[in-house]
């Protein structure tokens, strides 16, 4: 068994644990650091996703790190494209060779007479346990399980003669082509995969229990590549940038505060796209805007799989797989040679692993985000983790950056302990994913940490909330404790300097 220690140890090197490794090498130059990755190549979602069509959700000019722009005028890009530029992001910013690839952690525990955290990981290849300490854990891990994807029981699916494929666990050459294929489910995953089957295979049917709301995007910016002609490449990402956020706070702005209009809005958008070939009732939520996610369609590629025959949208509930396919309540049977369940994630937090604090489990459920960055009551350690409302790399830059701040605070006063403390009972309701409605996050709501009901305990869901946040308040703002002491004077002196200008750009 080996031991090594670092100042600050990344757990993933997904999206965001390369973006805090970037973040920390650019603000924190002397600090050493290590990232660990249970898989054997970086890239974390954009790796381990390959089902037909794998594409981003979220615009690339947002998703792109801050630091690095995202060339080109692409907007939605492929799974290779985005991991490909994660990797060289690494590779460009050196911090390629500070990843221990096929390390599962374990365990990990806080010592607070030593100050530290002892991390435990295991081989993947001979299972060898390995040690780390940390004064600084980060989990990069994002919100879902690697191993298993959420799939119901559906009763009959021992009946079926066919093949059941959950996009999270692609074969490598699936064979679909001339086949029909029925696919379980409306989200994200759905949307990509019918209209990229459609087109090889024989028929494909999205099965749905109820719609999602639908916006078409161009896959190309050709304003974007316009302004890319002629001003500095910098210049127009930042135009991209800024325009694109608004854009996308607009709208859920709007959807929350104007339902109606918003869902009058979206509907007209997509009977203008089905132009008469397609039941609206399959593109009628029964909720409203952005309860749950909004879902992007890549140059309306479904709208047009679905006019033109290659595919299909049927609105029913599963009473039963039978042998060659899908019997529905309604009665209708659904044939298929492949059904795929792309009925969502499962949720799980920091990568499965329990933390413990001088020997005691955190129980993540019972635990508050302060700024959503660090847990409420845990020394050291810090969650990077990204919107659910816009890109997600938006917030873990941002977070990242905190962080950074943070360690270089603690470094200028002498400290080696930060813990956050709630001291005023701001326990609430919603988890550290929002109000969202979705399934996978309703199922989750046993396992998620918090949400506080006021003050930097709150999510807001704002990145220009966010960024005057977690970029210039100051640090001490009397909710850290800094070797078990708080600083009520550095609480009241910011809240009372910051107050007009928070009133100013944001309000009340």
């Amino acid at each position: 068994m080996s031991q090594q220690h670092f100042d600050v140890l990344i757990i993933g090197a997904g999206v965001s644990g390369i973006g805090m490794a970037c973040h920390l090498k650019r603000e924190c130059p002397g600090k050493s650091f290590a990232i660990l990755e249970r898989r054997q190549s970086l890239g974390g979602t954009w790796d381990l996703f390959r089902y037909p069509g794998i594409r981003s959700d979220s615009d690339m000019f947002t998703f792109g790190y801050n630091f690095r722009p995202w060339t080109g005028g692409k907007v939605l890009a492929d799974g290779a494209s985005i991991k490909n530029y994660v990797k060289e992001t690494a590779e460009e910013n050196g911090v390629d060779k500070h990843i221990q690839y096929g390390l599962a952690v374990k365990t990990a525990d806080w010592s607070s007479a030593d100050k530290c955290w002892t991390v435990t990981a295991q081989r993947e290849e001979g299972g060898e346990i390995e040690t780390f300490t940390a004064s600084f854990l980060v989990g990069c891990t994002g919100y879902y399980n690697y191993d298993k994807g959420y799939k119901p029981d559906f009763p009959g699916e021992e009946d079926f003669k066919g093949q059941v494929v959950h996009p999270q666990h692609w074969p490598e050459n699936l064979d679909y082509a001339g086949k029909k294929v029925v696919v379980i489910g409306s989200g994200a995953t759905a949307i990509t995969l019918v209209p990229t089957m459609a087109e090889k295979a024989a028929h494909v049917t999205m099965l749905q229990r109820s719609p999602t709301y639908l916006m078409p995007l161009p896959s190309t910016d050709k304003v974007t590549l316009g302004l890319q002609k002629v001003l500095p490449a910098k210049l127009a990402y930042k135009i991209t940038r800024a325009r694109n956020i608004s854009i996308a706070r607009l709208l859920y702005e709007r959807s929350r505060k104007s339902p109606k209009a918003m869902r009058r809005l979206f509907l007209s958008i997509i009977k203008q796209q089905v132009n008469g070939k397609a039941d609206m009732r399959h593109f009628t939520p029964d909720y409203n805007p952005w309860d749950q996610r909004l879902c992007v369609v890549k140059d309306g590629d479904l709208f047009k799989s679905l006019k033109s025959g290659k595919a299909s949208i049927a609105t029913d509930h599963i009473e039963r797989f039978t042998e060659t396919g899908i019997r529905l309540k309604s009665g209708e049977e659904l044939e298929a040679d492949i059904i795929i369940p792309a009925t969502g994630l499962d949720i799980q937090m920091l990568g499965g692993i329990e933390p413990a604090v001088d020997g005691e489990q955190v129980v993540m459920k019972d635990k508050i985000i302060y700024k959503n960055v660090l847990v409420e009551g845990v020394p050291n350690a810090a969650m990077i983790f990204g919107y659910t409302n816009i890109s997600w790399t938006l917030k873990a830059d941002i977070a990242s950056e905190y962080l950074c701040r943070l360690i270089n605070h603690m470094d200028k006063k002498g400290s080696r302990v930060v813990v956050p403390r709630d001291t005023e009972n701001s326990l609430g309701e919603d988890t550290i994913l929002g109000a969202l409605s979705s399934g996978y996050i309703k199922r989750a709501e046993d396992r998620l940490p918090k949400q506080g009901t006021h003050g930097p305990w709150k999510g807001s869901q704002n990145y220009l909330e966010d960024v005057k946040i977690l970029r210039f308040e100051p640090i001490e703002d009397g909710y850290l404790e800094f070797d078990g002491k708080r600083s009520r004077e550095a609480a009241e002196g910011s809240a009372g300097f910051l107050k007009p200008l928070r009133s100013a750009l944001f309000g009340s």
